[in-house]
């Protein structure tokens, strides 16, 4: 599986972005994905998945709880992160990730393919 994410910009803060990973390779209908994110000089960290493995539901960072969506298009091969209500503290570089059978969904080294990162800046 190759990823490819994109979508990303510079918003106002309380505005909106939808980014988007692109699938390539094998159908995602069995994997496991998930949007983490990292901002400079912090670690990367977990943001929403979409839980393929235990019935197609979906995980959140308390942080993004509410305001964040992801979603998975199975045919068209896509991921998808709709952010609402941005603030300053969500700009970092998005990385979408996939992988079946993942046991811990918030955690990176459970994935085993990446797309490379897209930059959110949300402006104050």
């Amino acid at each position: 599986v190759q990823l490819q994410a994109s979508g990303g910009g510079v918003v106002e803060d309380g505005g909106s972005l939808r980014l988007s990973c692109a699938a390539s390779g094998p159908t995602l209908s069995y994997y496991d994905v998930a949007w983490f994110r990292q901002a400079p000089g912090k670690d990367r960290e977990f943001v929403a998945a979409h839980d393929t493995t235990r019935g197609e539901i979906t995980h959140y960072a308390d942080s993004v709880k509410g305001r964040f969506t992801i979603s998975k298009d199975n045919d068209k091969k896509m991921v998808y992160l709709q952010m609402n209500r941005l603030k300053s503290n969500d700009t970092a570089v998005y990385y979408c990730a996939a992988d079946s059978m993942v046991d811990e969904v918030d955690v990176a080294d459970e994935y085993y393919y990446w797309g490379r990162g897209t930059q959110v800046t949300v402006s104050s």
